[in-house]
């Protein structure tokens, strides 16, 4: 027989033994993990700088809904967050703090009770803030004020998917210390948005080469012309997109570095944009890279959604 656990009980069920409770009050504030969800991670801004020695950036696959929950909860933008997929999360803090909620909206509860448009709240000590299934987009980020205080690797607490870099993976029990808490500013919520896909193409403006050339006038139109789809093979690493395949040949190239918002063309045809935790090399050809100001927008696009491919000069 499954037995389900009311949030508080939840809370119970992980609650540290009295030397590890001695130890944590020691150490200060202390948010808890009741529910993981099932792609949880820990972000800052990522690694940069370090491919050169193989290791990848990383950091959230939506920079800029990031750096706005951190900017709500009173924080410095590069402060380390939780990135939370698909929803099912939920945490309880030691003390009350505020905590901001940004990306893909989603449904939230503090105790089971329902929060309309949370975007701003503040979390008594205790409560169990619980996050549901977005309604559209995929990636939800929740900054406590103070910001977590997890394990640095390389100057950086960004989980890295490809290479298991960064803090252990986020599961029910895990336990951070926050910073101490910040002044959090008054921003109008009606300024405080995020742009997420909601049911119409995502139109994502890219920029040729630097293998351009390897394709034919006819597949670089069909690149532009073709409406594509997110298949079920996304992940931070990249999405790969459904469509006209395009043709390659029998191109050989070396491995040479490759950039989030990369279009890299395998074999099979289907261009796979990179995102947040690719590869630093690759061997197929990148046709065009995805413009900055636009990558943010696949990292939150979810199998099926529909893109288009613009290019820019």
């Amino acid at each position: 027989m499954t037995t389900v656990l009311g949030p508080r009980e939840a809370v119970a069920a992980v609650r540290p033994t009295p030397e590890e409770g001695a130890a944590v009050r020691a150490a200060g504030a202390v948010l808890t993990v009741v529910g993981a969800g099932i792609a949880t991670s820990v972000q800052d801004l990522g690694r940069p700088g370090l491919a050169h020695l193989g290791v990848p950036a990383s950091g959230p696959a939506d920079r800029r809904s990031f750096r706005l929950a951190n900017r709500l909860a009173g924080n410095p933008e590069n402060t380390p967050a939780f990135e939370v997929t698909l929803g099912g999360f939920s945490v309880s803090l030691s003390e009350p703090r505020y905590v901001a909620l940004t990306g893909a909206p989603a449904p939230v509860t503090v105790d089971g009770v329902p929060v309309h448009g949370a975007r701003q709240l503040r979390l008594p000590a205790g409560a169990v803030l619980a996050i549901g299934r977005p309604w559209a987009g995929c990636r939800t980020y929740v900054a406590v004020s103070g910001g977590l205080e997890p394990e640095r690797v390389l100057g950086s607490a960004s989980r890295d998917s490809l290479t298991g870099l960064g803090p252990d993976a986020v599961e029910a029990g895990s336990r951070y210390g926050l910073g101490p808490a910040r002044p959090v500013p008054g921003i109008p919520v009606e300024l405080a948005f995020s742009v997420v896909p909601c049911g119409e193409p995502v139109a994502l403006r890219f920029r040729w080469g630097p293998r351009h050339e390897l394709f034919t006038d006819a597949d670089r139109r069909r690149l532009t012309r073709t409406p594509w789809r997110v298949s079920a093979q996304c992940d931070r690493v990249g999405a790969r997109l459904t469509g006209a395949a395009l043709d390659i040949g029998s191109v050989d190239l070396p491995s040479e570095g490759t950039m989030r918002g990369a279009i890299q063309v395998p074999p099979s045809g289907e261009p796979i944009v990179f995102l947040a935790d690719h590869p630093v090399t690759g061997g197929y050809p990148v046709i065009g890279v995805v413009t900055d100001a636009d990558i943010d927008l696949l990292g939150q696009a979810v199998p099926g959604d529909e893109l288009r491919l613009a290019p820019v000069h």
